[in-house]
């Protein structure tokens, strides 16, 4: 089963502030599910006073920090629940007068009302960004043409489709939402010669998106001129000439606080708004950025918005298993004479990571880093300028070397302080390594089995330790892949006592959390 934490404003204020959270019987608060941002607020604060006078008797009073690292310690060990906002994903949604979002799909990145009535329905597609690269540039005209075709089509999708309950077709005939995406924004970087973690990317993040966001809203509203508004159009957020970007403050004033965003854009967006106002929209939303990993492998690119996992690794299907090796490193590898038997031998001993081949210029290290090479603040900060132009979410992994407790909260009080709407998998990388047999990668044979090529400490790792908020260490197993080892030098045992102990006294310079 697959779970997550919908999470409101106001708790995440009070584990700032180290304040107490109240839990509560739903059912003796039956319309804390379906309100949000203030209103949510006063109404809590409210049933916390009926707890005094004994109006409510069932409830728990804790730290809200101390569920905070309750859930985080349960999403390092399980990868659930995963973490979604509230309050973003309803203050922020064009379908406000129309419902309430009580949830998000599987992936996370769909954000659509719900209610006993109607059963939420979204069609997605995902424009491959790499083929919309030309000179060195993102081709508009090309994109433009693209996008308004797939939301032609994830349009017509909702006409002909077969739907299984009466819901979810009152649902989507009503209100007709699509969700197209994008897929392959590593390989546009590569192309761009631009590092994952850098604030170019996260500049092209946001033009990018701006871009995407443009052709799809002024194409719906085409659509609308064409065909006609959808139904619950009259009093949404496009009928009152709001748009995603104008959202971020109305959540700047909801939580109080101010959204660490910038609202800048790059196109001119009077000739959407006045399409919009004169003809309406034909979908209620227009944007959700879905994982995309078959369909990325199908076309060849990198899935959706995530740096590469692995630059060489092992692919098996019913044919045999493939040794696949990142192109983009190896065609600048070749542009500088780097690219020989040798290479290939130390890229397979390091199982892809090239940040220890010293004879690799720094500047391609930088470029082609693994994901669990890049701190997790810049998948944060590029998913946190795409929002901005997003009507819906985004499936953003988050991935964390390591065992860091202190890394883990302040990533996702970053997501959250950066006004994401949702995440989806936590991905860790245990610190643990395996030594290999021989004394150099020089020394490494280019006939080591595909089956070795990437270690088997690249799998998630589980702990029965719970993750605070201060550096709290886990202990990680390591299973033994098919190539010659030898054991690791011996490690003094700790006692869950001493590791905890010496986690808060030391943070992350303790050895137990090495």
């Amino acid at each position: 089963m697959n779970t997550a934490a919908w999470i409101p404003d106001l708790f995440m204020k009070r584990v700032q502030e180290d304040l107490d959270w109240t839990l509560f019987s739903p059912s003796d608060v039956p319309e804390l599910h379906h309100i949000f941002g203030a209103a949510f607020e006063r109404k809590y604060a409210e049933y916390e006073k009926q707890t005094h006078t004994g109006q409510i008797s069932h409830f728990k009073v804790m730290k809200a920090k101390d569920l905070w690292r309750k859930i985080l310690s349960m999403l390092f060990e399980t990868g659930h629940p995963w973490i979604t906002f509230k309050d973003p994903c309803n203050v922020r949604s064009p379908q406000d007068h129309a419902g309430v979002i009580h949830n998000s799909n599987l992936c996370t990145e769909i954000t659509l009302n719900t209610s006993a009535e109607e059963t939420a329905v979204c069609n997605l597609g995902s424009v491959n960004l790499a083929r919309h690269m030309r000179d060195g540039r993102l081709d508009h005209a090309m994109l433009a043409e693209t996008v308004k075709t797939g939301m032609r089509m994830l349009d017509n999708v909702i006409d002909i489709n077969f739907y299984p309950t009466v819901e979810a077709e009152t649902s989507n005939m009503r209100h007709r939402p699509v969700g197209l995406g994008i897929m392959g924004l590593a390989d546009a970087l590569y192309m761009l010669d631009i590092d994952f973690d850098s604030e170019e990317a996260v500049k092209y993040n946001d033009e990018m998106m701006e871009a995407i966001s443009y052709y799809a809203i002024l194409g719906s509203s085409e659509l609308a001129q064409e065909r006609g508004a959808y139904f619950s159009f009259p009093g949404s957020k496009w009928d009152r000439g709001i748009l995603p970007l104008d959202t971020l403050s109305l959540l700047d004033v909801e939580r109080g606080e101010h959204i660490d965003v910038n609202r800048t854009s790059v196109l001119d967006w009077t000739p959407v708004r006045a399409s919009i106002k004169q003809h309406g929209m034909r979908n209620s939303n227009c944007m959700a950025i879905a994982p995309t990993a078959t369909i990325s492998n199908i076309v060849g690119v990198y899935p959706c918005i995530e740096p590469i996992y692995k630059n060489l690794y092992v692919k098996s299907n019913l044919s045999g298993e493939f040794t696949v090796i990142n192109d983009y490193l190896v065609a600048d590898l070749q542009k500088i004479g780097l690219w020989d038997a040798q290479m290939v031998s130390e890229v397979k001993f390091h199982d892809g990571s090239i940040q220890k081949i010293d004879r690799i210029p720094q500047r391609i290290r930088d470029k082609y880093k693994e994901v669990f090479e890049i701190s997790p603040e810049w998948v944060i900060k590029s998913a946190a300028v795409r929002g901005k132009w997003i009507d819906q979410s985004q499936s953003v992994n988050i991935f964390i070397k390591g065992a860091s407790g202190k890394v883990l909260q302040d990533t996702y009080m970053m997501a959250w302080k950066m006004g994401l709407k949702t995440t989806y998998y936590l991905r860790t990388l245990g610190a643990t390594a395996i030594e290999k047999s021989t004394g150099s990668s020089s020394a490494v044979s280019s006939s080591l089995s595909t089956a070795g090529l990437v270690s088997a400490v690249s799998a998630l790792s589980t702990s029965t330790s719970e993750v605070a908020a201060e550096e709290t260490p886990i202990v990680f197993a390591v299973q033994t892949p098919t190539i010659e080892m030898v054991a690791a030098p011996e490690k003094k045992e700790y006692s869950e006592k001493e590791k905890v102990m010496c986690s808060i006294m030391n943070g992350g310079a303790c050895e137990a959390c090495q």
